[in-house]
């Protein structure tokens, strides 16, 4: 059999695999069906969708007001790519703690270790990266996330699930009440005394309540992605059922938000005018699709810690990427009660959090399913599950691409030619560097900074 590279970078060579069940003394095991290195070769694939989508809304064109094709796929890739991606990092964290069981004592222990190492990693360099960058920059609210998922990662599945549902219904709401509490004056005052904000203006209460990826609602997605690692994929029960749950989620959710506030309330073009929407129009500028409105967008409002969606930039000049909005999707934070019953992506409802779980659960599932199933396809996607493998390399490396090639930046590509390029310049990058080493060159760093854990005792 082919030796499938390792996962992203939240897992290590020797822990991703299932645990192997315990043999009962005098009788044999059952084999668990489909093959084992399945899953996670779908999981990789899965990845890969999830870095092309965020590849999409970061460096497509901005969608515009009539229904096209191009429209369409940007507004389909934002937030739920994104999601999907959060989904697929709480997987990823149970392949360190343990997959169909927790590990216990001291491999318990240095799991623990390992995962808390890579959260202050990630929180460092996305803070790094969020100086430049702004707040579309995810990686320091993974640092988050990850540090609060130590306390979850003993429980069952059952258990992840009512947790991740319970966020899923209670927290919007809480987070729409917090912000509404908390004036303008309040936040700056905050912000005054916030070392992480002075230094990229992603500061602790964006981390937490106004960024672009909340985690007092973007756990959901984490706990969930850990839920969904305590089962066993390969099982075509479990494939089923999470089939079913996954279309009922989406179906559910963006049809009563269709039938409540219309199309608009799930999908908003720009000029569409949907929940929240921003309003700017210049590339790049605080002004360019809000100022902490904006969805899509990649300024400090969108994307920003005004919690807009998929921007890159925290300031007002234009022209830049480390300070302005970088496009001009369609989210925005909730300005009104009457709100919370839509699901534009980035708006942190309910109905958008389930809806992006369900879409979530459906490409794990098909990825899957298809990889176990199809082997001819495992072979012809082998280049792109590569990328998978490499995901953190892939996601660091396009901004840095970007500031290598300006008019490749969000709000200024007019055609589909810089984010095809750059799809192909990952899977051709991963293609050949998998051929030489285990992991992506980040993924190693991280791999090798966690080797500390080792003398837990």
């Amino acid at each position: 059999m082919t030796q499938i590279p390792p996962p992203q970078e939240t897992s290590a060579p020797q822990e991703n695999s299932p645990p192997r069940p315990q043999t009962p003394s005098g009788g044999a095991v059952r084999a668990s069906p489909g093959p084992s290195i399945g899953r996670l070769v779908g999981l990789d694939l899965a990845r890969a969708l999830a870095v092309f989508g965020m590849y999409i809304v970061h460096i497509a064109p901005m969608p515009s007001a009539g229904n096209d094709l191009g429209s369409w796929v940007y507004s389909l890739a934002e937030g739920r790519s994104s999601a999907l991606f959060a989904t697929l990092a709480g997987f990823s964290l149970m392949l360190i703690a343990g997959r169909l069981e927790p590990k216990t004592g001291l491999a318990g222990r240095r799991a623990k270790a390992r995962i808390a190492i890579r959260a202050v990693i990630l929180l460092t360099l996305g803070t790094v990266l969020a100086m430049e960058y702004g707040d579309i920059i995810i990686l320091a609210y993974y640092g988050v996330y990850f540090l609060l998922a130590l306390f979850l990662v003993r429980l069952s599945a059952r258990t992840l699930a009512i947790i991740a549902a319970g966020i899923a219904l209670v927290m919007p709401q809480l987070a729409f009440v917090l912000k509404m509490w908390l004036s303008d004056s309040v936040q700056q005052s905050i912000n005054a005394y916030d070392p992480l904000e002075k230094l990229s203006t992603v500061g602790v209460l964006d981390l937490l309540l106004t960024g672009l990826y909340p985690t007092i609602t973007w756990m959901a997605f984490v706990i969930a992605g850990m839920a969904l690692a305590r089962l066993d994929l390969t099982a075509a029960t479990v494939q089923r059922r999470l089939a079913a749950l996954g279309a009922s989620l989406t179906v559910g959710a963006y049809g009563l938000a269709t039938l409540l506030g219309g199309t608009s309330a799930v999908l908003s073009f720009r000029g569409g005018g949907g929940p929240s929407s921003g309003s700017g129009s210049g590339p790049m500028g605080n002004g360019s699709m809000g100022s902490g409105s904006g969805a899509g967008s990649m300024g400090n409002g969108s994307m920003g810690s005004g919690s807009g969606a998929e921007s890159m930039g925290s300031g007002s000049g234009a022209e830049s990427m480390g300070s302005g909005s970088m496009g001009s999707g369609s989210g925005g934070p909730v300005q009104s009660a009457s709100d919370l019953l839509g699901a534009v992506s980035h708006t942190g409802t309910t109905l958008d959090t389930i809806g992006c779980l369900g879409v979530a659960i459906l490409v794990i599932v098909g990825a899957t399913v298809a990889i176990d199933r199809l082997p001819r396809l495992r072979r012809l996607a082998k280049p792109v599950i590569a990328v998978g493998t490499m995901s953190l390399t892939a996601y660091v490396g396009h901004f840095l691409a970007q500031s290598a090639w300006p008019a490749s930046g969000a709000g200024t590509t007019k055609s589909w030619v810089p984010v095809l390029t750059y799809i192909l310049g990952a899977i051709v990058f991963a293609a050949i560097w998998s051929r030489f080493f285990r992991r992506g060159p980040l993924e190693y760093l991280l791999n090798a900074a966690t080797k500390p854990a080792q003398y837990i005792r």
